[in-house]
C-alpha cells in the first residue's frame, strides 16, 4: 500500500507530465475526480505561469468550476492570465452573477475583450450587473430570472418543462415568476400549484401576489426581509418595475459571511483575498502598509514612557502594572468597538448617534471600571503591602477602562462619518489612545504620589 503522503506529490508529477504535453484530457483525468477544493489546491501548487495554462487546457465546465471555487481575487488573476478566447469560455459557465464579480474586477480592456467573444445577451446581463455595488440587491442578484407571461397556461409551461431543451438548472429552485407586457412581476406560482391544477387554468387564476426588491435595496435590508419572510428567493426591479433578476437567500448569507469575514482580517491588518499562493513581494507590501503605520502609533505610545523614565526608576513594580492596565483597557475598548461596529451593520446606530453611544458606554464603563480597579488595586496591596500603590494602580484603570469604551464605542461612528473604514482604522487607533492614556494615568499618578510609594 503506498503511504498516503506520498500521493500529492505523485499528482503533482503528473500534472507537471500532462502540463508539458499540453494534454488537456490527462488534466482533466486528473483533477475531475477531486473535490473542488483539493482540485484547486493541486491548481494553486503550480508555479504561477502554469496555473492559467493548466485552466485554459481543461474542458470550459471544470474550469468554470475551479474558477467559482477560487476566493474572488484569485479567481480574477486566473482568468486575467487566460486568452480572452479561452476565458469567455469559462466565463459563459458561471452564473451571471459570477460573471459579474470577475469581469467586474478586471481592467477594462481585458474585460471588453472576454465581453465582445461572450454570447451577446449574457453579455448584455454581465455589462449591467457590473453597474451595481456589491452590497447591493443588483450586485447581489442573478440575471436569469425563472419567468412566464401573464398570458401563459399552466399547460403551456408543464409543456416547456418537459422540453429537453428547456433548462431548468440555471433557475435553481426559483419559484416562477408571472410578467405582465412591461415586464413587471405581478405574481409568483409555486411549483406544486403548477403540477396541481387543471391545465386550462392561466397563471394568473394561481398566482400569488410577488414581494420585489428594488436593485437599490442594501444588504442589511434584505437579511430583514429574508428574515421575516420564508423564500429562497426575491425579484429584483428597477425604479420603472421592470424586473432585472433574482436576489436568492444563499446569496444573502454569503455576502454577509464575507463582510464579517473581510472585517475580521482587516481588525488584524489583513487586506483583500490574501492567499499563500499569490506573489511574494504583493504579500509583503500589503502586509508592512499595516505593520509600518502601527510601528509609528507604538512609538507616540511609547513617548509617554520615556517623559517618566525617573518615576519608572524609582517605583520599578510599575513594570509590572503598566501592561496589565494597558492590557484590560484595550480588552474593554475592544468589546465597545466590537458592539458599535455590530450595530453599524445592522442599522441600528448611525454617526449622528454618536453622543447617545458615548453615553451608554461611560454608564458600563463605569460600573466595569470600579470593579476592575478594585480588583487589580488589592492585588497590587497585597504583592507590595503599600495601600497607595494599589489606589494608584487601581484608580489608573478604572478611569483608563470609562476612556477607553467611550473612544471604542464612539470611535467607529467617527470613522464611518469621514468616510473611512471603521474594521480598519479602529483597532489602531484605539490601542494607541488607550496606551497612552493609561501610562499618562498611572506614571502621572505615581510621580504626584511618590513620597507615599517610596
Amino acid at each position: 500500500m503506498r503511504d498516503i503522503d506520498t500521493i500529492p506529490k505523485e499528482l503533482e508529477a503528473q500534472l507537471q507530465q500532462a502540463l508539458a504535453e499540453r494534454d488537456g484530457a490527462a488534466l482533466a483525468k486528473l483533477l475531475d475526480p477531486l473535490p473542488l477544493s483539493d482540485a484547486l489546491r493541486e491548481l494553486l501548487n503550480l508555479p504561477v505561469e502554469q496555473r492559467s495554462a493548466a485552466l485554459s487546457l481543461l474542458p470550459p465546465e471544470l474550469a468554470a468550476k475551479l474558477v467559482e471555487e477560487a476566493p474572488n481575487a484569485m479567481a480574477v488573476d486566473l482568468v486575467e492570465r487566460m486568452e480572452s478566447e479561452q476565458a469567455a469560455e469559462v466565463i459563459e459557465e458561471l452564473d451571471s452573477d459570477v460573471q459579474a464579480d470577475v469581469i467586474g474586477e478586471l481592467e477594462d480592456a481585458d474585460a471588453e475583450a472576454i465581453l465582445t467573444r461572450m454570447d451577446p445577451g449574457d453579455a448584455a446581463d454581465v455589462r449591467r450587473l457590473v453597474e451595481y455595488e456589491d452590497d447591493l440587491a443588483g450586485g447581489l442578484m442573478v440575471a436569469e430570472a425563472f419567468t412566464f407571461s401573464e398570458t401563459d397556461t399552466v399547460g403551456r409551461v408543464l409543456r416547456r418543462f418537459a422540453n429537453e431543451e428547456y433548462d431548468l438548472e440555471r433557475y435553481r429552485g426559483q419559484h416562477p415568476y408571472v410578467l405582465n407586457s412591461n415586464g413587471a412581476p405581478i405574481g409568483v406560482v409555486s411549483l406544486r400549484s403548477l403540477v396541481s391544477t387543471r391545465r386550462s387554468a392561466r397563471l394568473t387564476d394561481i398566482m400569488a401576489p410577488p414581494i420585489a426588491v428594488p436593485a437599490n435595496m442594501p444588504l442589511e435590508k434584505l437579511e430583514d426581509l429574508f428574515d421575516e419572510h420564508p423564500f429562497l428567493g426575491l425579484p429584483v426591479v428597477e425604479a420603472d418595475g421592470h424586473l432585472v433578476g433574482v436576489v436568492s437567500r444563499s446569496a444573502v448569507d454569503e455576502a454577509l459571511l464575507e463582510r464579517a469575514e473581510s472585517a475580521s482580517l482587516k481588525r488584524q491588518g489583513v487586506f483583500g483575498d490574501e492567499l499563500r499562493s499569490m506573489p511574494l513581494p504583493l504579500r509583503a507590501r500589503r502586509r508592512l502598509q499595516w505593520l509600518s503605520a502601527n510601528i509609528v502609533l507604538n512609538v507616540i505610545a511609547a513617548s509617554v514612557i520615556a517623559a517618566y523614565e525617573e518615576t519608572l526608576a524609582a517605583v520599578i513594580a510599575l513594570a509590572v502594572f503598566l501592561p496589565m492596565v494597558s492590557d484590560m483597557s484595550g480588552c474593554s475598548g475592544n468589546q465597545a468597538v466590537a458592539v458599535s461596529m455590530r450595530e453599524l451593520s445592522l442599522g441600528l446606530v448611525r454617526p449622528i448617534d454618536a453622543m447617545r453611544v458615548w453615553f451608554k458606554e461611560v454608564s458600563v464603563g463605569l460600573i466595569n471600571g470600579f470593579v476592575l480597579g478594585l480588583l487589580i488595586g488589592v492585588v497590587a496591596w497585597m504583592w507590595k503591602g503599600n495601600p497607595f500603590l494599589g489606589l494608584v494602580i487601581g484608580g489608573a484603570l478604572g478611569l483608563n477602562t470609562v476612556v477607553a469604551v467611550s473612544i471604542g464605542g464612539v470611535l467607529p461612528l467617527l470613522l464611518k462619518r469621514i468616510g473611512q473604514d471603521p474594521a480598519v482604522a479602529s483597532g489602531p487607533l484605539l490601542t494607541t489612545i488607550t496606551d497612552m492614556a493609561g501610562f499618562f494615568l498611572v506614571l502621572s499618578l505615581v510621580t504626584a504620589m511618590m513620597p507615599l510609594l517610596v
